[in-house]
């Protein structure tokens, strides 16, 4: 299949026919590939993805899928992958997650880090060990989550579902598009179990922060981005502060850019994000002015989790303990909606939303299905 898949296997028949006697899961398309590869992992139930791409010039996995794949395996024990000889289907099995503290992966350039941060978020805290993964390629971009906005919002949100000791993102080098050269380093201890969340007090918003990177361009680009940004904000907030990370050299990978990404924090511990990395025309003044105007939109939706994290937050409510999680959604994003529909298909849970007319939010509350590591190392 030419995709490097140690499990490849060009005739799979056997194998889908043996998955199927196992309540296999089946989907048609390349939609929501790497969610259901992640819920199926968590779930042990395995699933089998077909007309992939199969009608396009260019059917079959795409190098970043393939790229997922790889990920998977080095982070799994007896995972069985089969893909088809034109990789328009693939039947994927679970296996033990997390037999290997150090993992090393080369994300290529075609996706950013985040799109594999993001997966790494939900599996990690249920490995067999403790995991140390070091992802290269690019760290900022505008197709998927930034390595900053996974730090400073992503990984506190698991605090509020028992992780007492939360994962840690190291950015070492900086990576913009579309050479990438970024590098980054992420822990994560392992969890036997979650705590259920009741999280709905809005709150009000106490103070913005920010973080300005530059790479490979003039150090007075990050400045302009903050004045930009601060002319908008100020006006409406005085605690507003935004950092400036300039990178040089090897560090900065092989591609000139810059961006910003923004945190709104309320009197109630909320975070809400939003980023936006320069494209070719962009201004300086253009990316800070318009990223603050994107933060200001975020929270005027008013939901406890920002649009960029409300899948991760349903995944946790859905593996919490068998008790009632409760969260306040803004309005859900079409990937949001379609996870739900997938959370119900792997692990049988459907949720109860209240729509609240008066603040536009949703109300979101489910039992947990009291999910246990069963991978940690019994000490």
């Amino acid at each position: 299949c030419g995709h490097g898949l140690c499990a490849c296997n060009r005739s799979s028949s056997g194998a889908v026919a043996q998955a199927e006697t196992m309540t296999t899961l089946r989907y048609e398309g390349s939609s929501f590939f790497r969610q259901r590869l992640v819920l199926s992992t968590l779930s042990g139930r395995p699933v089998h993805m077909v007309d992939i791409r199969a009608q396009e010039d260019t059917p079959g996995l795409q190098d970043f899928e393939a790229s997922f794949l790889r990920l998977l395996d080095k982070l799994t024990s007896g995972t069985k992958i089969d893909i088809n000889v034109t990789g328009t289907a693939v039947l994927y099995s679970p296996g033990m997650l997390g037999t290997s503290r150090e993992v090393q992966h080369d994300c290529g350039t075609a996706r950013a880090i985040g799109y594999f941060l993001e997966a790494l978020v939900c599996l990690a805290p249920f490995a067999k060990k403790p995991l140390r993964v070091r992802l290269t390629g690019i760290t900022n971009d505008n197709l998927d989550p930034t390595v900053d906005v996974i730090r400073t919002v992503t990984l506190p949100m698991l605090k509020y579902f028992g992780m007492e000791e939360a994962p840690e993102l190291k950015i070492l080098k900086r990576g913009s598009r579309p050479l990438g050269g970024g590098e980054v380093l992420f822990t994560c201890p392992v969890v036997p179990k979650l705590k259920p969340v009741r999280f709905a007090d809005f709150g009000k918003v106490k103070r913005i922060r920010g973080i300005t990177y530059t790479t490979r361009v003039s150090p007075q680009t990050a400045n302009r981005v903050v004045d930009a940004a601060r002319g908008v904000l100020n006006s409406l907030i005085p605690d507003v502060y935004i950092y400036t990370d300039h990178y040089a050299g090897a560090d900065a990978g092989r591609s000139p850019g810059y961006g910003l990404s923004l945190v709104a924090e309320t009197t109630t511990g909320v975070k809400l994000s939003a980023e936006l990395s320069a494209d070719k025309g962009d201004t300086p003044e253009d990316i800070g002015k318009q990223a603050a105007l994107m933060l200001l939109e975020e929270v005027s939706r008013a939901g406890c989790v920002d649009t960029q994290n409300q899948h991760i937050c349903l995944l946790y409510m859905v593996l919490g303990p068998e008790d009632v999680s409760k969260v306040r959604f803004g309005k859900l994003s079409a990937f949001s909606i379609q996870f739900l529909r997938d959370l119900r298909d792997f692990f049988g849970v459907t949720m109860k939303l209240a729509p609240e007319e008066d603040t536009k939010t949703t109300m979101i509350s489910c039992m947990g299905t009291g999910f246990v590591n069963l991978s940690r190392k019994i000490q």
